[in-house]
Protein backbone atom coordinates (compact mmCIF):
# COMPACT_ATOMS: atom_id res chain seq x y z
CA UNK A 1 0.00 0.00 0.00
CA UNK A 2 3.14 2.32 0.42
CA UNK A 3 6.41 2.34 -1.32
CA UNK A 4 8.77 3.48 1.16
CA UNK A 5 11.67 3.69 -0.91
CA UNK A 6 9.70 6.38 -2.51
CA UNK A 7 8.35 7.87 0.53
CA UNK A 8 11.84 8.59 2.58
CA UNK A 9 13.21 10.02 -0.90
CA UNK A 10 10.51 12.10 -1.46
CA UNK A 11 10.21 13.65 2.32
CA UNK A 12 14.49 13.87 2.03
CA UNK A 13 14.30 16.34 -0.67
CA UNK A 14 11.44 18.18 0.81
CA UNK A 15 13.27 18.36 4.32
CA UNK A 16 16.15 20.20 3.53
CA UNK A 17 19.44 19.80 5.36
CA UNK A 18 19.12 22.44 8.39
CA UNK A 19 21.45 24.38 9.70
CA UNK A 20 25.18 24.79 8.25
CA UNK A 21 28.02 23.86 10.52
CA UNK A 22 31.00 22.75 10.86
CA UNK A 23 32.10 18.71 11.57
CA UNK A 24 33.97 19.88 14.62
CA UNK A 25 31.02 21.18 15.64
CA UNK A 26 28.50 18.51 14.34
CA UNK A 27 30.87 16.09 16.36
CA UNK A 28 30.77 18.03 19.70
CA UNK A 29 26.62 18.48 19.48
CA UNK A 30 26.45 14.85 18.98
CA UNK A 31 28.89 14.30 21.95
CA UNK A 32 27.02 16.26 23.99
CA UNK A 33 23.50 15.09 23.44
CA UNK A 34 24.65 11.61 23.72
CA UNK A 35 26.22 12.31 27.19
CA UNK A 36 23.01 14.73 28.65
CA UNK A 37 20.47 11.31 26.74
CA UNK A 38 22.08 9.74 29.73
CA UNK A 39 22.93 12.23 32.62
CA UNK A 40 18.84 12.34 32.08
CA UNK A 41 18.47 9.14 33.40
CA UNK A 42 19.07 9.46 36.60
CA UNK A 43 17.60 12.90 36.98
CA UNK A 44 13.78 11.54 36.14
CA UNK A 45 14.32 8.79 37.94
CA UNK A 46 14.59 10.35 40.86
CA UNK A 47 11.77 12.90 40.45
CA UNK A 48 9.43 10.66 39.26
CA UNK A 49 10.06 7.57 41.59
CA UNK A 50 9.80 5.41 38.61
CA UNK A 51 12.35 2.69 38.67
CA UNK A 52 13.30 2.04 34.91
CA UNK A 53 16.64 -0.56 33.68
CA UNK A 54 19.31 1.91 32.58
CA UNK A 55 21.10 1.57 29.13
CA UNK A 56 17.76 -0.68 27.34
CA UNK A 57 17.49 1.80 24.56
CA UNK A 58 19.64 3.09 21.83
CA UNK A 59 20.28 6.47 21.52
CA UNK A 60 20.60 7.63 17.75
CA UNK A 61 21.72 11.61 17.13
CA UNK A 62 20.64 11.65 13.90
CA UNK A 63 19.92 14.30 11.23
CA UNK A 64 16.72 14.73 9.28
CA UNK A 65 16.82 11.82 6.91
CA UNK A 66 17.87 9.71 9.38
CA UNK A 67 14.53 10.42 11.65
CA UNK A 68 12.73 10.08 8.47
CA UNK A 69 14.09 7.02 7.29
CA UNK A 70 13.39 5.36 11.44
CA UNK A 71 10.19 6.85 11.31
CA UNK A 72 9.41 5.14 7.59
CA UNK A 73 10.64 1.85 9.44
CA UNK A 74 8.50 2.44 12.29
CA UNK A 75 5.06 3.34 10.01
CA UNK A 76 5.76 -0.23 8.11
CA UNK A 77 6.26 -1.90 11.43
CA UNK A 78 3.54 -0.71 13.36
CA UNK A 79 0.76 -0.25 10.35
CA UNK A 80 1.97 -3.83 9.06
CA UNK A 81 -1.19 -5.52 10.78
CA UNK A 82 -3.82 -3.18 9.18
CA UNK A 83 -2.35 -3.36 5.95
CA UNK A 84 -2.84 -7.56 6.06
CA UNK A 85 -5.99 -7.19 7.33
CA UNK A 86 -7.32 -5.21 4.36
CA UNK A 87 -5.70 -6.83 2.21
CA UNK A 88 -7.50 -9.95 3.45
CA UNK A 89 -10.51 -8.75 3.20
CA UNK A 90 -10.01 -6.69 -0.10
CA UNK A 91 -8.33 -10.04 -1.61
CA UNK A 92 -5.69 -9.62 -4.83
CA UNK A 93 -5.48 -6.90 -5.90
CA UNK A 94 -4.85 -5.62 -9.24
CA UNK A 95 -0.99 -4.87 -9.90
CA UNK A 96 -1.52 -1.70 -11.78
CA UNK A 97 -3.96 -0.09 -9.54
CA UNK A 98 -1.62 -1.42 -6.56
CA UNK A 99 1.41 -0.22 -8.30
CA UNK A 100 0.21 3.30 -8.86
CA UNK A 101 -2.00 3.63 -5.30
CA UNK A 102 1.51 2.69 -3.42
CA UNK A 103 2.85 5.41 -5.11
CA UNK A 104 0.64 7.81 -4.81
CA UNK A 105 0.38 7.04 -0.95
CA UNK A 106 4.26 7.31 -0.84
CA UNK A 107 4.19 10.65 -1.97
CA UNK A 108 1.32 11.91 0.76
CA UNK A 109 3.56 9.81 3.73
CA UNK A 110 6.78 11.40 2.42
CA UNK A 111 5.11 15.04 2.46
CA UNK A 112 3.99 13.94 6.07
CA UNK A 113 7.34 13.12 6.89
CA UNK A 114 9.65 15.67 5.22
CA UNK A 115 7.20 18.88 6.90
CA UNK A 116 7.64 16.94 10.23
CA UNK A 117 11.35 16.30 10.07
CA UNK A 118 11.57 20.08 10.30
CA UNK A 119 10.04 20.22 13.49
CA UNK A 120 10.53 17.21 15.83
CA UNK A 121 13.24 17.61 18.45
CA UNK A 122 12.93 14.12 19.92
CA UNK A 123 11.36 11.36 19.70
CA UNK A 124 11.22 7.85 21.56
CA UNK A 125 10.23 5.05 19.16
CA UNK A 126 8.68 2.08 21.83
CA UNK A 127 8.25 -0.18 19.04
CA UNK A 128 11.58 -0.60 17.40
CA UNK A 129 12.64 -4.49 18.07
CA UNK A 130 16.25 -4.43 17.10
CA UNK A 131 19.75 -5.05 18.81
CA UNK A 132 20.07 -2.61 22.30
CA UNK A 133 22.89 -0.83 23.23
CA UNK A 134 25.25 -4.00 23.27
CA UNK A 135 24.68 -4.80 20.09
CA UNK A 136 22.55 -8.30 20.91
CA UNK A 137 19.83 -8.23 23.53
CA UNK A 138 16.54 -6.76 22.11
CA UNK A 139 16.16 -3.03 22.53
CA UNK A 140 13.15 -1.60 24.96
CA UNK A 141 12.55 1.05 22.14
CA UNK A 142 15.12 3.66 20.81
CA UNK A 143 15.55 7.42 21.58
CA UNK A 144 15.77 9.49 18.81
CA UNK A 145 17.73 13.04 18.77
CA UNK A 146 17.60 15.68 15.67
CA UNK A 147 20.50 17.36 16.02
CA UNK A 148 19.98 20.03 13.17
CA UNK A 149 16.42 20.73 14.61
CA UNK A 150 17.94 20.98 18.14
CA UNK A 151 20.76 23.21 16.78
CA UNK A 152 18.45 25.18 14.40
CA UNK A 153 15.38 25.90 17.39
CA UNK A 154 18.29 26.91 20.24
CA UNK A 155 19.93 29.66 17.94
CA UNK A 156 16.49 30.91 16.73
CA UNK A 157 15.16 31.55 20.29
CA UNK A 158 18.43 32.72 21.06
CA UNK A 159 18.75 30.09 24.10
CA UNK A 160 22.14 28.83 26.01
CA UNK A 161 22.63 25.83 23.81
CA UNK A 162 23.97 23.25 27.03
CA UNK A 163 20.50 24.18 29.19
CA UNK A 164 18.05 23.60 26.25
CA UNK A 165 20.29 20.26 24.64
CA UNK A 166 19.53 18.79 28.72
CA UNK A 167 15.73 19.85 28.78
CA UNK A 168 15.46 18.31 25.52
CA UNK A 169 17.07 15.01 26.17
CA UNK A 170 15.16 15.11 29.93
CA UNK A 171 11.93 15.51 27.53
CA UNK A 172 12.66 12.39 25.85
CA UNK A 173 14.69 10.36 28.53
CA UNK A 174 11.18 10.85 30.83
CA UNK A 175 9.42 8.83 27.55
CA UNK A 176 11.99 5.83 27.81
CA UNK A 177 11.21 5.53 31.39
CA UNK A 178 7.58 5.69 30.90
CA UNK A 179 7.60 2.36 28.97
CA UNK A 180 10.65 0.53 30.05
CA UNK A 181 8.90 0.86 33.66
CA UNK A 182 5.77 -0.05 32.55
CA UNK A 183 6.06 -2.62 30.77
CA UNK A 184 3.01 -3.24 29.91
CA UNK A 185 2.57 0.13 28.12
CA UNK A 186 3.88 -1.25 24.81
CA UNK A 187 1.90 -4.10 24.39
CA UNK A 188 -1.32 -1.97 25.60
CA UNK A 189 -0.85 0.44 23.07
CA UNK A 190 -0.01 -1.94 20.11
CA UNK A 191 -3.22 -3.48 20.85
CA UNK A 192 -5.52 -0.58 20.58
CA UNK A 193 -3.89 0.06 16.94
CA UNK A 194 -4.37 -3.27 16.38
CA UNK A 195 -8.29 -2.75 17.48
CA UNK A 196 -8.43 0.17 14.97
CA UNK A 197 -7.59 -2.19 12.44
CA UNK A 198 -9.70 -4.38 13.01
CA UNK A 199 -12.85 -1.36 11.93
CA UNK A 200 -11.13 -0.43 9.35
CA UNK A 201 -13.28 -2.28 5.84
CA UNK A 202 -11.93 -1.41 2.36
CA UNK A 203 -14.92 -1.75 0.72
CA UNK A 204 -15.63 2.43 0.17
CA UNK A 205 -13.24 3.30 2.41
CA UNK A 206 -11.39 5.59 0.27
CA UNK A 207 -14.43 7.69 -1.35
CA UNK A 208 -16.04 8.11 1.96
CA UNK A 209 -12.81 8.91 4.08
CA UNK A 210 -11.58 11.14 0.89
CA UNK A 211 -15.27 13.06 1.93
CA UNK A 212 -14.38 13.87 5.00
CA UNK A 213 -10.83 14.64 4.72
CA UNK A 214 -12.17 17.10 1.90
CA UNK A 215 -14.47 18.36 4.71
CA UNK A 216 -11.62 19.13 7.56
CA UNK A 217 -9.44 20.80 5.16
CA UNK A 218 -12.15 23.21 4.41
CA UNK A 219 -12.40 23.47 8.29
CA UNK A 220 -9.17 24.42 8.64
CA UNK A 221 -9.11 26.75 6.03
CA UNK A 222 -11.96 28.58 7.52
CA UNK A 223 -10.60 28.81 11.24
CA UNK A 224 -13.28 25.81 12.19
CA UNK A 225 -11.56 23.15 14.19
CA UNK A 226 -10.53 20.09 13.21
CA UNK A 227 -10.63 18.01 16.35
CA UNK A 228 -8.28 15.73 16.81
CA UNK A 229 -6.75 16.02 12.69
CA UNK A 230 -7.04 14.08 9.72
CA UNK A 231 -7.22 10.70 11.83
CA UNK A 232 -10.80 12.24 13.58
CA UNK A 233 -11.70 13.46 10.69
CA UNK A 234 -12.10 10.06 8.82
CA UNK A 235 -12.78 8.06 11.50
CA UNK A 236 -16.46 6.05 12.49
CA UNK A 237 -17.85 6.22 15.57
CA UNK A 238 -16.45 2.90 16.30
CA UNK A 239 -12.69 4.57 15.45
CA UNK A 240 -13.85 7.68 17.59
CA UNK A 241 -13.64 6.01 20.49
CA UNK A 242 -10.49 3.94 19.91
CA UNK A 243 -9.08 7.29 19.09
CA UNK A 244 -10.34 8.96 22.38
CA UNK A 245 -9.02 6.28 24.49
CA UNK A 246 -5.51 6.41 22.17
CA UNK A 247 -5.79 10.15 22.78
CA UNK A 248 -5.56 10.24 26.75
CA UNK A 249 -2.60 8.03 26.89
CA UNK A 250 -0.69 10.49 24.36
CA UNK A 251 -2.14 13.25 26.63
CA UNK A 252 -0.64 11.64 29.67
CA UNK A 253 2.97 10.36 28.74
CA UNK A 254 3.06 13.90 26.76
CA UNK A 255 1.88 16.12 29.73
CA UNK A 256 3.56 14.03 31.94
CA UNK A 257 7.77 14.20 30.08
CA UNK A 258 6.51 18.20 29.71
CA UNK A 259 6.17 18.23 33.83
CA UNK A 260 9.56 16.35 34.56
CA UNK A 261 11.63 18.66 32.19
CA UNK A 262 10.19 21.47 34.01
CA UNK A 263 10.31 20.16 37.17
CA UNK A 264 13.81 18.41 37.20
CA UNK A 265 14.89 21.78 35.38
CA UNK A 266 15.51 24.56 38.16
CA UNK A 267 17.67 22.43 39.92
CA UNK A 268 20.14 21.59 36.85
CA UNK A 269 19.31 23.82 34.12
CA UNK A 270 19.74 27.80 35.14
CA UNK A 271 17.57 29.35 32.15
CA UNK A 272 14.56 26.74 31.83
CA UNK A 273 11.63 29.52 32.94
CA UNK A 274 13.07 31.20 29.82
CA UNK A 275 13.57 28.41 28.19
CA UNK A 276 9.78 27.21 28.45
CA UNK A 277 8.31 30.70 27.91
CA UNK A 278 9.66 31.06 24.77
CA UNK A 279 9.25 27.23 23.48
CA UNK A 280 5.93 28.05 24.24
CA UNK A 281 5.55 30.79 21.44
CA UNK A 282 7.59 28.79 19.05
CA UNK A 283 4.91 25.79 19.39
CA UNK A 284 2.10 28.49 18.01
CA UNK A 285 3.76 28.00 14.57
CA UNK A 286 5.32 30.53 12.33
CA UNK A 287 3.91 32.14 9.51
CA UNK A 288 0.63 31.51 7.99
CA UNK A 289 1.28 28.27 5.95
CA UNK A 290 2.45 26.47 9.04
CA UNK A 291 -0.37 27.14 11.06
CA UNK A 292 -2.50 26.01 7.99
CA UNK A 293 -0.39 22.61 8.10
CA UNK A 294 -0.35 22.30 11.80
CA UNK A 295 -4.33 22.22 11.74
CA UNK A 296 -4.53 19.86 8.93
CA UNK A 297 -2.64 17.43 10.49
CA UNK A 298 -3.93 17.57 13.86
CA UNK A 299 -0.73 19.55 15.45
CA UNK A 300 -2.59 21.45 16.95
CA UNK A 301 -4.27 18.49 18.77
CA UNK A 302 -0.99 17.42 19.50
CA UNK A 303 -0.23 20.70 21.69
CA UNK A 304 -3.34 20.51 23.29
CA UNK A 305 -2.16 16.95 24.78
CA UNK A 306 1.24 18.44 25.98
CA UNK A 307 -0.81 21.31 27.26
CA UNK A 308 -3.96 19.68 28.72
CA UNK A 309 -1.34 16.64 30.06
CA UNK A 310 0.71 18.96 31.93
CA UNK A 311 -2.57 19.72 33.56
CA UNK A 312 -3.62 16.67 34.82
CA UNK A 313 -0.80 15.72 36.14
CA UNK A 314 0.01 18.68 38.11
CA UNK A 315 -3.32 18.93 39.67
CA UNK A 316 -2.88 14.60 40.12
CA UNK A 317 0.39 15.48 42.60
CA UNK A 318 -0.59 18.41 43.94
CA UNK A 319 -3.67 16.39 45.86
CA UNK A 320 -2.35 12.70 45.77
CA UNK A 321 1.59 13.38 45.44
CA UNK A 322 3.94 11.96 43.56
CA UNK A 323 3.04 7.93 44.64
CA UNK A 324 -0.65 8.56 44.38
CA UNK A 325 0.20 10.29 40.46
CA UNK A 326 1.69 6.91 39.91
CA UNK A 327 -1.02 4.46 40.64
CA UNK A 328 -1.51 5.83 36.65
CA UNK A 329 1.06 3.02 35.59
CA UNK A 330 -0.28 -0.25 37.78
CA UNK A 331 -2.41 -1.09 35.03
CA UNK A 332 -4.31 -0.17 32.01
CA UNK A 333 -7.30 0.25 33.54
CA UNK A 334 -5.96 3.28 35.56
CA UNK A 335 -5.04 4.86 32.28
CA UNK A 336 -7.39 8.84 31.86
CA UNK A 337 -9.60 8.72 29.36
CA UNK A 338 -10.14 11.81 26.93
CA UNK A 339 -12.75 13.79 29.39
CA UNK A 340 -10.56 12.51 32.48
CA UNK A 341 -7.40 14.11 31.01
CA UNK A 342 -9.48 17.60 31.45
CA UNK A 343 -11.32 16.38 34.48
CA UNK A 344 -8.59 15.56 37.07
CA UNK A 345 -10.69 14.76 40.10
CA UNK A 346 -13.11 12.17 37.86
CA UNK A 347 -9.81 10.21 37.35
CA UNK A 348 -9.14 10.25 41.52
CA UNK A 349 -12.73 9.44 42.02
CA UNK A 350 -12.45 6.51 40.16
CA UNK A 351 -8.86 5.37 40.86
CA UNK A 352 -8.06 6.91 43.53
CA UNK A 353 -11.35 6.07 45.44
CA UNK A 354 -10.69 9.82 46.38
Amino acid sequence: MVDWDLAVSAAARLAGPGPMITRPEADAVVAELRADAERSTGLVREFTGLEATERTAPVLVVDRTGWIQANADGFADVLGPLVEKLQAKRGAPNPVTEAVGSKVTALEVGGLLGFMSSKVLGQFDPFFSGPGHDGVAPAAGRLLLVAPNIVHVENELGLDSRDFRLWVCLHEETHRVQFTAVPWMREHLFGQISKFADTMEPSGMLEDGLSRVIEGLKNARSGGSTGAGLLDVVGTPEQKALLDGLTGVMSLLEGHADVVMDGVGPTVIPSVAKIRARFNDRRKGIGVLDKLLRRVLGLDAKMAQYRDGATFVRAVVDKAGMSGFNVVWEQPEHLPSRAEITDPDAWMARVLRT
